[in-house]
């Protein structure tokens, strides 16, 4: 019995060494497993993070973008109480339809004056032609008179020198040549006097005269300024900013009253930061979704990128040379022109940009290259 016993006591224990050696072989197993699998994670996190930003970069999105409309300024050019108004605040207009319209009376009476004045500007030349004939005339009689008695001297010096004429005829002779040729020095002023009141020309048309033409323009000018009474729409757009406009409202020449938005022509100024410029340039292709519409992006191209930063062209620019200056990105304005979407699209949207640069990151090596660029 006790070498039985002490048998079956040897298996059983073979038995449990076997079991505690199985044992320690499986939780040796699931440790190595557990540990490879701990160690697999934070490597595929790291791969897949750095596949993303090796292949990433090609698309710079910024959401600091909206949506620009042309916007005009409506004044008049001339000044006056409105009798007639057509303008309704937000209220949509075509090219060429009438806005308002200023008193004409005035105007009107100014006109009439104008034309008044320009036909008394053609009369005067009138005249003066007439003046300048008269003038012409009385050359030609005192001419005549100078040669007549010229003549007469000359005679009564023949006569004179043959003993016949006396001395007292020579002098009246002389005397009247005299007064003759002060007449005709006179006349010949008379005549240059009325051919520069003709602007030098004695043949020139009456609407050819500078006073003439003076008046001419004076007309046109209060022709104008009648016409500008009628304000109208300079494009196609909706009016804003005019709830306050009524007739009766005394308007003075170039003051603004409410604004036109242009709604035929719209494009989108996104603020890039200037990190994001690195490959970016104009006639690239873009997507922009608006607030307004989300998941509704629409196609866009890039049409420029601005001159400097906002801050450059602010008026007061940023001063850096003190001792507590921190570096910040800047950004650029990018101007981006947009498809129609058929869109109800309103100036001053917020918009999201996403700009396809077809660069990506690549890369690094330790030369100063990269992939991306080597692949150029």
């Amino acid at each position: 019995m006790n070498a039985i016993t002490k048998t079956e006591e040897k298996t059983a224990e073979a038995t449990n060494d076997a079991w505690d050696r199985q044992d320690a072989e499986t939780k040796t197993k699931r440790k190595t497993g557990r540990n490879a699998l701990m160690l697999a994670l934070p490597v595929a996190l790291v791969a897949i993070g750095g596949y993303v930003w090796v292949t990433g970069g090609r698309y710079q999105e910024t959401e600091n973008a909206y949506l620009q409309q042309p916007k005009v300024s409506i004044s008049a050019e001339a000044s006056g109480r409105v009798v007639e108004t057509h303008v309704t605040d937000n209220g949509a207009v075509k090219k060429g339809d009438v806005l308002f319209v200023i008193d004409p009376e005035p105007y009107r009476i100014a006109l009439e004056q104008a034309e008044a004045s320009l036909a008394a500007a053609r009369l005067s030349v009138w005249q003066l032609r007439a003046t300048y004939s008269q003038a012409v005339t009385k050359q030609k009689a005192a001419q005549n008179d100078v040669d007549y008695y010229q003549a007469e001297l000359d005679r009564q010096n023949t006569l004179a020198t043959k003993g016949i004429a006396t001395k007292a005829a020579l002098d009246e002779t002389r005397r009247n040549l005299t007064a003759a040729q002060d007449t005709l020095a006179s006349a010949n002023e008379a005549v240059f006097g009325a051919l520069a009141a003709l602007g030098g020309d004695a043949g020139i048309a009456t609407d050819d005269h500078p006073t003439v033409k003076a008046a001419q323009a004076a007309r046109e000018k209060a022709a104008y300024s009648l016409k500008q009474t009628t304000v109208t729409a300079p494009a196609d757009g909706v009016l804003a900013q005019a709830s306050s406009f009524q007739a009766g409202q005394l308007v003075s020449a170039g003051t603004a009253l409410f604004s036109l938005v242009e709604n035929d022509r719209s494009w989108v100024e996104a603020n890039f930061k200037e990190t994001q410029l690195t490959h970016m340039k104009a006639g690239q292709v873009a997507e922009i979704t608006f607030d307004t519409f989300p998941g509704q992006p629409i196609k866009a191209t890039v049409e420029s990128i601005g001159a400097g930063t906002g801050s450059e062209f602010t008026l007061i620019p940023a001063q850096n040379a003190t001792g507590n200056w921190v570096k910040v990105s800047q950004r650029i304005p990018v101007r981006l022109t947009v498809e129609d979407a058929g869109m109800a699209l309103r100036t001053g949207m917020s918009a999201t940009v996403a700009v396809d640069t077809g660069k990506s990151r690549g890369l690094p090596d330790f030369f100063g290259t990269s992939t991306a660029k080597a692949a150029e």
